[in-house]
């Protein structure tokens, strides 16, 4: 079952020239696409499926500092205030609230860790405040819990996952920009060795600059490039509950369990790190860079199955650009949930929380979420073919921080000041000499 999304209608005319164009309509394309029909660029956003189809609508909501890797930090920050700023221009909040964020342990080592962690966020002004156990206890009433301690970020929150990118494409339109969805990218065309077109199945269009957004696939769009983009994918399991339980917070984390208001009322139930590794080629080929990531995460990760190898979104095969590719084959990701794993899920979230013993599961889904080596994104413009830019391997952070990537995204684009430094979020820093070097499987 695919998590509940809004579902919007959008161009059905697909321009023959743009100043860029934007592939991939999840939460980082279709803000990237805003900010740059915001600067007044002639923009298309081509997407093969629906907006916000994939991962983009199927994650919990959070939109964080804490914790933040310190190379993600910055951007978070800018995130928040542009989450906000946005929400305004487009006269919908997009579900997004400032409604602070609770994580409550008995581990003394995991507190520990956040402490260190709020230490060093407080010298970069952040504002986290260490619990201790009689305000955990309170502000964690709803379990019934004792807990040793944890951490309140008041100024982190949440946005809603099931309409914010398909209103933010919808913003597009209003701007002058075109969306067009059910239109596959099918790869680039270039002269002088520079981007000049982007082929999709609907035509061609003229441009000079493209942006790939494309989440999971884009590593295996840009084999197509000849550039190696280092991407493994873990498939997520969630559900959701429906409206009626009382006295819940808006978003908390504990080991067991996270849970999260939805902007209907009910709660998104998750259990943190809980994935199945399904095996691809994508994943296969870049196995080496990613040993380090599994080695520290092989207690929670789980063997998985064949699903993703046969929807073909980390193919290396080469594909023809005047014949279908597995973009037209699957135009949506939507694996199936773990269905151990939602059933655990469901089960702790009631032991923690008795009121959610009132309300029936309301769905259930998988996500494929895209990770780079080290679980923070490429954003980039120096890829190896001029004016064309990633923004992929947002490592299951990329709702919170989508508006942050997009405006990032548009500043290398029109060559203005980046909202933050962008040296951390170079594909360089995964080895140049992998350029060009591809395989077909």
């Amino acid at each position: 079952m695919s998590a509940p999304r809004l579902t919007v209608t959008t161009s059905d005319t697909l321009p023959r020239e743009a100043d860029c164009v934007v592939i991939g309509g999840g939460i980082v394309g279709t803000c990237a696409a805003w900010w740059l029909a915001r600067a007044g660029q002639k923009v298309v956003l081509v997407e093969k499926g629906a907006i916000g189809g994939e991962q983009s609508s199927r994650n919990w909501g959070w939109c964080r500092q804490q914790n933040r890797d310190a190379r993600e930090l910055p951007l978070s920050t800018r995130s928040l205030e542009l989450w906000e700023r946005m929400g305004a221009e487009l006269g919908d909040s997009l579900g997004f609230r400032r409604c602070g964020l609770i994580y409550l342990s008995n581990d003394e080592a995991e507190i520990e860790g956040w402490a260190k962690w709020g230490r060093f966020a407080r010298g970069e002004g952040v504002e986290t405040h260490m619990l201790t156990a009689q305000q955990a206890a309170e502000r964690g009433a709803a379990t019934g819990q004792q807990w040793k301690g944890g951490v309140w970020s008041p100024t982190d929150g949440i946005a809603d996952p099931s309409r914010a990118a398909p209103l933010i494409a919808k913003g597009i339109e209003k701007l002058g920009g075109h969306v067009v969805q059910t239109c596959a990218a099918r790869g680039v065309e270039r002269s002088a060795g520079r981007v000049s077109a982007v082929v999709t199945e609907r035509g061609t269009i003229r441009t000079p600059s493209v942006v790939v957004a494309g989440g999971a696939w884009a590593g295996s769009f840009l084999h197509q490039q000849g550039i190696f983009f280092p991407q493994a994918s873990a498939r997520s399991s969630i559900l959701s509950v429906a409206p009626g339980a009382q006295g819940l917070p808006d978003a908390l984390h504990t080991a067991p369990v996270t849970v999260t208001r939805r902007a209907d009322g009910g709660y998104t139930l998750a259990t943190s790190g809980r994935a199945n590794l399904d095996p691809t080629p994508g994943a296969i080929m870049g196995m080496r860079h990613f040993l380090p990531m599994f080695a520290r995460r092989w207690r929670v990760l789980r063997p998985g199955g064949t699903q993703a190898w046969a929807a073909g979104f980390e193919t290396r095969r080469r594909w023809a650009l005047d014949r279908p590719t597995p973009m037209e084959r699957v135009r949506i990701l939507d694996p199936k949930p773990d269905a151990k794993v939602i059933a655990q899920t469901l089960a702790r979230g009631r032991a923690l929380m008795p009121e959610l013993n009132k309300v029936p599961v309301q769905a259930a889904w998988g996500g494929y979420i895209d990770s780079t080596p080290d679980g923070v994104p490429v954003i980039d413009a120096d890829i190896g073919v001029p004016g064309l830019v990633l923004a992929a391997g947002l490592s299951g952070h990329g709702f919170g921080i989508g508006p942050g990537v997009g405006h990032l995204v548009a500043d290398l684009i029109l060559g203005r000041a980046p909202i933050t430094e962008t040296a951390q979020y170079r594909l360089a820093r995964f080895g140049r000499s992998q350029w060009g070097k591809v395989s077909d499987f």
